[in-house]
């Protein structure tokens, strides 16, 4: 709770700020999420949070479920936030959610750790509300790098809030290198990451894919990449067939191309 806690209410601080300097016709910039303008995304993290503060999801006139980028229920919630606010003007937007983040940094500043290590459902299942609340830092952090790539500007993409944020990412690396990049038995594959969360990541394959502190032979494959490129391909805001030509493939080229091909993971 001691981590978490306060990078989460100076992550909502940052998006806050941000949020507050948007005019005009910007609230409409599409993003590299199918469908949303920058707006729809503050309109997702407004109905995130007035989740967990118990507010009710809103009715809307449409299916949401029909829409093309909908594909689970979580992201028919999301799109009832969006929907419900697609007609609010931006700088009203701006102040629901000024809002909505006091009352839940009201609410988590009176939590405990007893609080945190609770039991709750959770966007990757059942889980502590401690989790829950990491995933809200990355999904917050990500949204805020979303935010900045659309209007042109430059986000937190090193630093505290990042590492904490990423972790969801690398986490889940083992999963994307195995089940969806498909790397062979006996794959042993290093991935170099350079830029603001720079870091080697050493992965061996047996049974499953699984990071090891070093490899126990030569690397049967290498992928080299900056950490920003790396962050949106994890997050499927780019796509790895379009961003090969900012990747060095090493070895086994074709195991270390379908893994960069592969690395998108959020649902």
């Amino acid at each position: 709770m001691d981590v978490i806690r306060p990078l989460l209410l100076e992550q909502f601080e940052t998006l806050d700020a941000l949020l507050a300097g948007i005019e005009g016709d910007a609230w409409f910039t599409p993003t590299n999420l199918p469908g949303w303008t920058v707006k729809d995304i503050a309109a997702h993290l407004i109905g995130t949070e007035s989740l967990l503060a118990g507010v009710a999801t809103p009715h809307v006139d449409i299916d949401v479920h029909t829409l093309g980028h909908v594909r689970n229920e979580i992201a028919a919630f999301n799109e009832h936030w969006v929907e419900h606010l697609r007609r609010v003007p931006g700088p009203e937007v701006s102040a629901r959610y000024r809002d909505i983040v006091a009352q839940r940094r009201e609410s988590l500043g009176s939590m405990t750790q007893a609080d945190f290590d609770a039991p709750a459902d959770t966007p990757v299942g059942p889980a502590t509300y401690g989790r829950f609340m990491r995933i809200r830092v990355f999904d917050c952090w990500l949204h805020e790098l979303d935010i900045h790539d659309a209007l042109g500007t430059t986000g937190s993409e090193g630093g505290p809030r990042a590492e904490l944020g990423s972790a969801e990412i690398f986490g889940a690396v083992p999963f994307v290198v195995g089940k969806r990049g498909k790397a062979p038995e006996g794959a042993r594959i290093t991935i170099e990451l350079t830029g603001p969360l720079a870091r080697t990541i050493n992965l061996e394959v047996a049974g499953r894919a699984s990071v090891v502190p070093s490899l126990s032979a030569p690397a049967t494959s290498t992928i080299t990449m900056d950490s920003t490129l790396f962050v949106r391909l994890a997050g499927g805001r780019v796509s790895g067939v379009d961003k090969l030509g900012e990747v060095a493939l090493g070895g086994d080229t074709v195991v270390g191309r379908r893994i960069v091909e592969n690395l998108a993971f959020t649902i």
